[in-house]
């Protein structure tokens, strides 16, 4: 007779979502959750259970860091009426298993099981030109720019959303304050820019205006749209940053941005 105790199964709990009016025709959803990450993940899951939902007078549904802003037709449906739709869709299916996991979201209970998070290993070059506003950044922040670095570089930041022409926005890093953004915008950012703002990171995936500091770029084309998807990460997915010396730019400028399993296995043009 076998003695050995039954394997404990994961607790099940209900996504609890926090529902705030944001003026008339707007809905600010978040995950009630301890920590950060647990919030992020959280507002992944809402994001993609108001998708597959489609409520009825739906307009549009824009993407935070760890909340959620639904905009509807206010005179097809109330705020408290849509509120009470997004969450009897979550008592139904996202019963949350083991609580909200940060690398690849939670998933839902009853549901096709989710992707398991992709790891990328970003290079990123430092120098006068690449990173115009590390030396800032370190005094801002009390200590030298190598600490910058190594702090960027010792951390698996989490793509919490895709930003702006599909730029991956990360957080969080332990820096010991926070960035501030520049004064004045930049009205151009090249593209490749690693930039960063509180304590968050941002890559740059075309040329355009940004507020963000910049303090290194990565040879790698994050966003291209030749490819299918045009992008190869997704929130959820882990990005981990590495210093390389100007010397390897060449080498490794314009490929595409793969991740770090796909680049062990090899391929015939580096990324691609």
């Amino acid at each position: 007779m076998n003695l050995q105790p039954a394997p404990e199964q994961p607790t099940q709990r209900l996504l609890d979502i926090e529902a705030t009016p944001f003026g008339d025709s707007g809905l600010m959803l978040r995950v009630a959750a301890s920590t950060a990450e647990e919030r992020q993940a959280g507002s992944r899951l809402i994001r993609e259970l108001v998708f597959d939902l489609q409520p009825h007078g739906l307009l549009d549904v824009v993407a935070g860091v760890d909340s959620v802003l639904v905009e509807f037709d206010c005179l097809a449906v109330s705020h408290g009426q849509l509120a009470q739709t997004i969450r009897l869709a979550a008592a139904g299916g996202a019963r949350v298993a083991g609580g909200l996991g940060a690398a690849g979201g939670p998933a839902a209970a009853g549901g096709p099981e989710k992707t398991a998070a992709e790891l990328f290993e970003i290079p990123v070059v430092v120098s006068e030109a690449f990173s115009p506003d590390l030396p800032g950044v370190a005094d801002e922040l009390g200590i030298s720019q190598e600490a910058v670095l190594g702090i960027l570089e010792s951390t698996e930041l989490s793509i919490n959303l895709l930003a702006s022409a599909m730029a991956p926005m990360m957080g969080s890093l332990p820096f010991p304050g926070q960035v501030s953004r520049c004064r004045e915008p930049r009205t151009n950012v090249d593209p490749g820019s690693v930039m960063v703002a509180g304590t968050s990171a941002i890559i740059q995936p075309f040329p355009g205006p940004s507020g963000w500091k910049v303090i290194g770029r990565t040879p790698l084309t994050v966003c291209d749209i030749k490819e299918d998807p045009a992008t190869s990460y997704a929130p959820g997915d882990r990005v981990r940053f590495r210093v390389v010396p100007e010397s390897e730019w060449e080498a490794l400028e314009g490929q595409f941005l793969r991740p770090a399993a796909a680049n062990s296995r090899g391929t015939t043009d580096g990324n691609r």
